[in-house]
């Protein structure tokens, strides 16, 4: 390839700098993000290969499962090694498989914080993100409580999940807010809008779904063609994309086999000319 535009390997979350590819954890739990893993050794298998690799964000929430990647991710990393940074959510309740009620109230998101910190085994949360903004309840409400638990230390920077320019602004009133976490991936840009922000601003923007749960990987699927020309995978080439769109981006892909866990990190190698970036754009 030529002229092709090289991207930074890191970001710097407040005051944590990670890799920009990153592991989300929801796959990791049973149909529906609904009770345990079909296999709990690869799930585990998964996670430690994903830190062999270098991977140094991960990415979970209480609502997985419920509790049950927090459980796994304690389970295979903990003690966690220096520099490993987990971020978690709480916002979602779960009364049933892909069933996903938001609650905002401040005593359901302080408990919910403290119970993550002891699924984890943390003394201090690295990022907690409101899982979702809870309409029935004030925003300077649920964000104010995120900002007494990082004044006392239970967390140490606060993300949004699901969130417009304006009610980041909104939240930014009452607190730093240091990532947003949107469904972003090829196929699906609504979000644009939040990234230029980030962008603009320096925000950790982390897209969720970035492979649309493999819809953009499968074979002969629109990526297909152009992944060949490049002696990459479908998968590789998505995420590689969304690591050239912005220099905040952080993609969390997630799996619960390790071959796609190694599949999906070497992403983070190929890189793309302008002209290869739009071509992709286009394609999809």
């Amino acid at each position: 390839m030529t002229d092709t535009t090289t991207t930074p390997s890191t970001i710097t979350i407040g005051d944590l700098t990670v890799h920009r590819l990153g592991f989300g954890s929801m796959q990791l739990t049973g149909p529906g993000v609904w009770g345990p893993p079909k296999d709990h050794d690869e799930a585990i298998r998964v996670l430690k290969r994903s830190v062999e690799l270098g991977v140094d964000f991960i990415d979970t929430a209480d609502s997985y499962g419920p509790y049950v990647a927090e459980d796994l991710i304690a389970e295979a990393l903990h003690p966690y090694q220096d520099g490993v940074v987990i971020a978690t959510k709480a916002g979602l309740t779960r009364t049933g498989p892909n069933v996903w009620p938001p609650v905002g109230r401040p005593e359901y998101l302080r408990q919910e914080a403290i119970q993550s910190l002891r699924r984890l085994k943390l003394d201090a949360i690295d990022l907690f993100q409101l899982h979702r903004i809870d309409e029935k309840v004030p925003l300077e409400d649920q964000v104010g409580e995120l900002k007494k638990l990082q004044d006392e230390g239970k967390i140490r920077h606060i993300g949004l999940s699901e969130v417009s320019v304006d009610q980041l602004l909104e939240a930014q009133k009452i607190a730093t807010i240091v990532s947003v976490q949107n469904l972003y991936n090829l196929a699906k840009r609504d979000a644009e809008p939040l990234l230029d922000h980030a962008t603009e601003h320096g925000i950790a923007f982390i897209p969720w779904f970035p492979l649309a749960t493999g819809g953009l990987a499968k074979e002969g699927g629109k990526l297909d063609q152009l992944a060949k020309q490049h002696n990459a995978s479908p998968s590789q080439l998505a995420l590689a994309w969304l690591l050239h769109r912005s220099p905040v981006m952080v993609p969390i892909p997630g799996t619960s086999s390790v071959a796609h866990l190694e599949d999906n990190q070497k992403a983070a190698d190929i890189q793309l000319s302008p002209d290869e970036v739009q071509e992709l754009e286009d394609a999809v």
